[in-house]
């Protein structure tokens, strides 16, 4: 008995290769791409199989692109190294789009620039988002990141999380922003206290944290302007 599946193991007609030679890649599925980069399954499971797993667990190519290795490692059949080649294959493409046509970077001088970039993801959420907006010297924004969904404590918002992704983007400097679904823009005990501790933690590692917005459907407060950190 063989010790995996691979795509050769389908009828020559059904290959992801030999369609993508034959039709070209546009007519390749979101599943046919992804057996493609991985390339073969494990005892039991076609890399057909593995590939759907994935699409099923993250929706599209977009949820699996933007899953962490740890959670891709969580489907079985994806170990380190085949999340390594999905992360490496649609970060390349993503990479692509960026060098075509892309838009200038905002600029985010002030509160109001923030919140018109961060309100639409956070507008009607039910529960606390926590953001994390990553900027170059010119405070330009470089991306942003959700860091955690929940009532904001230590437990959940962890410095080494809010930072990791400034440090691997190269970034001067960060704002953080998070949604009260309440309605209610004003800063709890818990929401100051962990912006004090965050902005020590950016001090250690040479990242200036300029604010913390807190957005809410028809208003926001930025801690900064109100000096409480």
């Amino acid at each position: 008995m063989k010790d995996s599946f691979t795509v050769r193991d389908l009828p020559l007609s059904e290959r992801p290769r030999e369609r993508l030679l034959k039709l070209g890649s546009e007519a390749l599925s979101a599943q046919e791409i992804l057996a493609l980069i991985l390339g073969r399954g494990t005892r039991g499971e076609s890399v057909m199989m593995i590939s759907q797993k994935l699409l099923g667990r993250f929706g599209n190519l977009k949820g699996v692109a933007n899953a962490s290795v740890e959670e891709l490692t969580q489907t079985k059949g994806i170990g380190p190294a085949k999340a390594a080649q999905i992360k490496a294959a649609l970060e390349l493409s993503r990479r692509l789009d960026a060098d075509v046509g892309e838009k200038p970077k905002p600029v985010l001088k002030s509160p109001d620039d923030v919140v018109d970039e961060v309100r639409s993801q956070l507008k009607g959420k039910k529960k606390e988002h926590f953001l994390v907006l990553c900027l170059d010297t010119r405070n330009r924004l470089i991306n942003r990141k959700l860091v955690s969904i929940g009532s904001l404590d230590t437990s959940i918002v962890h410095p080494r999380e809010v930072f990791k992704e400034a440090v691997s983007s190269c970034a001067a400097s960060v704002i953080f922003a998070h949604n009260h679904p309440s309605g209610d823009p004003e800063p709890s005990k818990e929401d100051i206290e962990l912006t004090k501790r965050l902005a020590k933690a950016g001090e250690i590692v040479g990242i200036d944290v300029l604010d913390h917005i807190i957005v809410c459907d028809r208003s926001y407060l930025s801690l900064k302007a109100r000096n409480l950190f």
